[in-house]
């Protein structure tokens, strides 16, 4: 009986909305664990979860049963659903439009990985729109600034 293989690592990238500092100390690693939830429940396997108080790296495994968009969709509905209903915030919580996702080989999860567990020292030297940057840059994606996460102005 023929059967379906693959090995698929995806590293998501997605931001509060409007760029806002909303994520706290005191509840992250309850967000972390949530989204993580999500991702499992989907029959996918989380690998790596870190993030700053504007925005969320996920490092995960894909299985090939849902698509990504639809997946991004129920991990930034269902938890920013959750941080509301939780008052995490004031006022209401939610998640930019938008994310960037980018595949790596087996060879470099490990580096993928790490990268994302030491966000907090990493930040100390680049911010979220130079590191956003680079990666699509690295990717060799096109992109149009005026699209990219940044804070809507008023």
């Amino acid at each position: 009986m023929p059967n379906t293989y693959t090995q698929i690592h995806i590293h998501a990238v997605f931001a509060v909305k409007n760029r806002l500092s909303l994520i706290s100390k005191l509840w992250e690693q309850r967000l972390y664990q949530y989204i993580t939830g999500i991702i499992q429940n989907h029959g996918h396997k989380m690998l790596s979860i870190n993030g700053m108080p504007d925005h969320v790296h996920i490092l995960f495994g894909m299985r090939p049963i849902q698509s990504l968009s639809d997946l991004m969709r129920d991990v930034k509905g269902d938890s920013s659903l959750w941080i509301n209903e939780s008052k995490f915030v004031a006022g209401k919580f939610s998640w930019q439009d938008g994310y960037g996702a980018f595949s790596y080989s087996k060879s470099q999860i490990p580096a993928v990985a790490s990268y994302i567990e030491n966000q907090k020292t990493h930040h100390q030297k680049k911010s979220f729109m130079e590191e956003y940057t680079k990666i699509l840059k690295d990717f060799e994606i096109e992109y149009d600034e005026k699209y990219i996460f940044k804070p809507i102005e008023d």
